[in-house]
């Protein structure tokens, strides 16, 4: 059975992401973006990282952020996968020699296939809704301008107005490698919802049972 990974980001709660971890996901964020409201500084990155479970991946979100910053923050969770969401260079993201994401805004113009080869290192592309804030506007965008699996090189992360509502379409239209979902599991910005995080895992993994077998996609 296909396997959709499932990202929680901008937790914010030690409670939150307990609660994550006891319902399977494959990922946590934290954002280190002061102007986000979701905002985690450096002296909290700790203890929200040490709730979490062994193969539960924690990920450090970037703005276009100095060197400083991101060693600060690397210092508190080692062993985090990066993520950069701002106007970072395939070089901006490499030399801190650790396995990062890079973030898409695909919007009007965005050729996605393009900005797989310009980042040939990313661990997976993250495609998201444009927006000011750099995410997390609860929007979605129109699906059909990603390209098929077999013209992706690079795993393919689907962020961007996710819900349990309309996860399951969204898996069947795209087929990603993994959904990344923050206010479609909130009940207030930055405070989680267990009772939308257990559902928006159901209908993941109801999307999982029903989706064909991989072979000869497009």
């Amino acid at each position: 059975m296909t396997r959709t990974r499932i990202k929680f980001c901008g937790l914010t709660r030690v409670e939150d992401v307990e609660r994550a971890c006891a319902l399977g996901v494959d990922a946590v964020g934290f954002v280190c973006y002061a102007r986000s409201p979701r905002y985690v500084p450096p002296s909290r990155l700790a203890s929200l990282a040490r709730s979490l479970t062994p193969f539960v991946t924690p990920v450090l979100l970037f703005v276009d952020a100095d060197a400083a910053q991101i060693d600060e923050a690397r210092e508190h969770v080692p062993d985090a996968l990066l993520q950069f969401h701002g106007s970072e260079s395939p070089v901006d993201c490499e030399r801190h020699r650790r396995p990062y994401l890079r973030a898409v805004a695909l919007g009007e113009g965005v050729d996605l296939l393009d900005w797989q080869r310009r980042f040939a290192t990313a661990r997976a592309l993250l495609v998201d809704t444009p927006t000011p804030g750099h995410g997390g506007s609860g929007r979605t965008f129109d699906w059909t301008r990603i390209p098929g699996r077999g013209a992706r090189t690079r795993p393919l992360v689907l962020a961007g107005g996710l819900t349990a509502g309309n996860v399951g379409a969204a898996i069947a239209a795209v087929r990603p490698d993994a959904v990344d979902v923050s206010s479609g599991v909130e009940s207030e910005r930055g405070v989680k919802s267990e009772a939308l995080m257990r559902d928006f895992v159901a209908a993941v993994r109801e999307a999982d049972r029903a989706a064909p077998d991989s072979a000869g996609d497009a």
